[in-house]
């Protein structure tokens, strides 16, 4: 007796029955349950990043409201939500068949209300311990670890054919979330947004006011209602459920330790620049306003991420991530060329406009690197297991590419610890940040070169 009609219905807000390959299904029920749990889950992801980047704009300000910190200890300040966040990656990257999509989501988002109400306290006093600057700064990497878990879950709700595109939209929507924040905060700690319940404001020596705590609270309404919207209107896929062991089978993948060297120098350094970006053009440009145009980069950066996944779709990833470093190794050229050096004051503008070209370059990458992951994964398994059962291969395929897909994020993650950090060693070292951008356009031939030999170039053994 037939029974379709019914098995592909979801139990509850379990997906029992989820087979987004099959053209049918997708048309007839898949789209549009994947297309709600996409649209849940993109405002998750962008507050998770607003949080996580809360202090690239934070930092800036500690100083006029009384903290007295070196330059070393806010660049610390400003990269540690990066280390923190890479390493929760990490854990985050497994946990989507552990503990489902939905119930994931809805728990990871609810824990950014702990650093978002902490900072909102911790501003207000400034004899508030530098320490407890440290932990809240490490806590904000929650945000950071969000995004791990959230990519490995959308890659399990598409078919290949349009998995690039909505990853695309997941992580650029979801990336927006530093823009969203660095245009955001600067406006809100101007105003008592929340009232006599939001705190007294800070006094400048100008006498203007600041509400700096409003940087951490006005997070909370809008985590509150996320984390609500992701328990009643997301799903989770039985069939994506797999233990520890099954998932780090991709630790013993070659492809996957290749693609996080890529992803680290697309993603890596979409939020290490969104990160240390505010901070380096006060201390290289500190005549400009930098907080009017610092949430511009990762806007950018981000809007060419949701923008672009369908240019990888259509032309392959390995091709578009090799002009994209291509690119970016130009740009980080003329950055080096604008910044103030050998007593010249050197020129904004050009360094902004180069600093635009990476912010839109990253976003490409970052689109068509996790574009190349699943097209590597459906060449590679088939040679691997090719006496294996067509369904549990292609299970394995998917299970597999969201896996690497969450896993070289975390990797890449570092690259908002490392990008600050490294500014800040250059800075204290030789008075100017010239040494570490020398150091990422070496790295940017590096990736280059690793992705014309494995994947673009004729004849290479995985093309994509």
């Amino acid at each position: 007796m037939a029974t379709t009609d019914h098995s592909n219905q979801p139990q509850g807000h379990v997906l029992t029955d989820w087979r987004p390959e099959d053209p049918q299904f997708w048309s007839d029920k898949g789209r549009a349950i994947a297309t709600r749990n996409l649209w849940i889950s993109i405002p998750n992801l962008l507050l998770a990043f607003s949080v996580w980047m809360v202090w690239s704009v934070v930092v800036a300000r500690l100083p006029a409201i009384g903290f007295d910190y070196t330059t070393g200890q806010l660049f610390w300040l400003a990269a540690l939500p990066g280390l923190s966040g890479a390493t929760l990656r990490i854990f985050y990257t497994f946990m989507i068949p552990i503990f489902g999509g939905r119930k994931w989501t809805t728990l990871s988002t609810a824990s950014l209300l702990f650093p978002a109400v902490g900072i909102g306290f911790a501003v207000q006093n400034p004899e508030t311990p530098y320490v407890l600057f440290v932990t809240l700064a490490l806590m904000c990497g929650f945000g950071g670890g969000n995004f791990a878990s959230s990519m490995a879950n959308i890659a399990y709700f598409y078919p290949k054919k349009t998995k690039g595109n909505a990853l695309a939209l997941n992580a650029g929507l979801g990336n927006l979330g530093v823009s969203v924040m660095q245009f955001v905060v600067p406006m809100v700690i101007t105003a008592s947004v929340f009232g006599a319940i939001g705190g007294e404001a800070q006094t400048l020596e100008d006498g203007s006011q600041l509400w700096i705590q409003n940087a951490g609270f006005i997070w909370v309404p809008f985590l509150a209602v996320s984390a609500i919207a992701a328990w009643f209107g997301m799903n989770d896929i039985a069939d994506a459920k797999a233990s520890l062991g099954d998932q780090l089978a991709i630790l013993k993948r070659r492809h996957n330790w290749i693609m996080c060297v890529l992803y680290t120098g697309t993603f890596g350094s979409f939020i290490g620049y969104s990160a240390g970006f505010p901070l380096l053009m006060k201390t290289q440009f500190p005549e400009v306003n930098v907080l009017s145009y610092a949430f511009l980069g990762p806007l950018v950066g981000a809007l060419s991420r949701a923008a672009t996944g369908w240019v990888s779709d259509k032309f392959g990833g390995g091709r578009v991530t090799f002009w994209c470093f291509l690119g970016m190794i130009v740009a980080v050229w003329g950055v080096l060329q604008f910044l103030p050096q050998n007593g010249t004051a050197g020129d904004f503008w050009g360094f902004f406009a180069c600093f635009m070209a990476l912010f839109f370059l990253t976003g490409v990458a970052n689109a068509s690197t996790f574009q190349m992951i699943p097209s590597i994964m459906k060449q590679e398994i088939p040679r691997l297991m090719p006496n294996t059962d067509p369904a549990v291969r292609q299970k394995t395929i998917e299970r597999e590419s969201a896996a690497i897909i969450a896993f070289t994020s975390a990797i890449a993650a570092y690259g908002a610890f490392f990008i600050p950090k490294a500014y800040g060693t250059s800075i204290s070292m030789t008075g100017a940040p010239h040494g570490a951008l020398w150091a990422f356009l070496g790295f940017y031939v590096i990736c280059l070169a690793i992705t014309w030999f494995c994947y673009s170039r004729k004849g290479a053994s995985v093309p994509c």
